[in-house]
């Protein structure tokens, strides 16, 4: 289902963004490259050694410290690379997605109740909020490290709801992984598959968030 085939159960009564590659840039191999300047050893090194899914652990709560420590002892030659992971996770998100603070500003501008539900590890989470003023907009936000849950899990979507203080049908939550995406509208919430600012814009006035 895109979103053009989507039906508005109820109406929107609050916006419900994901963070990372919705609001924010995100990309580990920003900051490898400049650790590993073979394109082909850089290849490596994020299919085998710091991948995405190893990633995913730390954001559905796993220790930072236990992650990386038992990275190191996997791969001892690639040490000082792993480490800055765990130490330079900043430079992996290079600016603003085009547009989409624009949006939340117009939404809060309407008094829209703005929250968000991110993958984020919460060391990662203490460095970087401090960052990004726009969540000043946000009445709360669950952090899947913080809760020892993550998407596409439907226990997260329930203490959402509970935490929000609506229930799903009446909440639009904007994410860019399908998976997420499919897991939200099977808990009844209403959901923006994101791909660019443009169509988040159409979508949010056809549901009469914004004019």
């Amino acid at each position: 289902m895109d979103n053009a085939d989507r039906t508005i159960k109820a109406p929107i009564k609050a916006v419900v963004f994901d963070v990372g590659k919705v609001l924010i840039r995100w990309d580990m191999r920003l900051l490898f490259a400049k650790l590993i300047r073979d394109p082909a050893e850089l290849d490596w090194f994020l299919a085998n050694v710091v991948t995405e899914e190893w990633h995913f652990e730390h954001d559905a709560g796993r220790e930072l410290a236990e992650m990386v420590a038992e990275k190191k002892l996997q791969f001892p030659d690639h040490a000082h690379i792993i480490e800055a992971y765990a130490t330079r996770f900043l430079e992996t998100i290079p600016g603003h997605i085009p547009g989409t603070h624009e949006l939340v500003e117009r939404l809060a501008a309407r008094d829209v109740p703005l929250y968000a539900l991110t993958n984020f590890a919460v060391p990662f989470w203490a460095e970087f909020r401090p960052t990004e003023p726009i969540f000043d907009h946000f009445r709360d936000i669950v952090v899947s490290g913080q809760e020892k849950m993550a998407k596409p899990d439907p226990a997260i979507y329930a203490l959402s709801e509970e935490r929000f203080g609506y229930p799903g049908h009446e909440l639009l939550f904007i994410d860019d992984n399908p998976a997420n995406i499919k897991a939200a509208r099977e808990c009844g919430w209403n959901a923006h598959h994101f791909h660019d600012a443009k169509s988040l814009e159409a979508d949010l006035k056809a549901y009469g968030l914004l004019d």
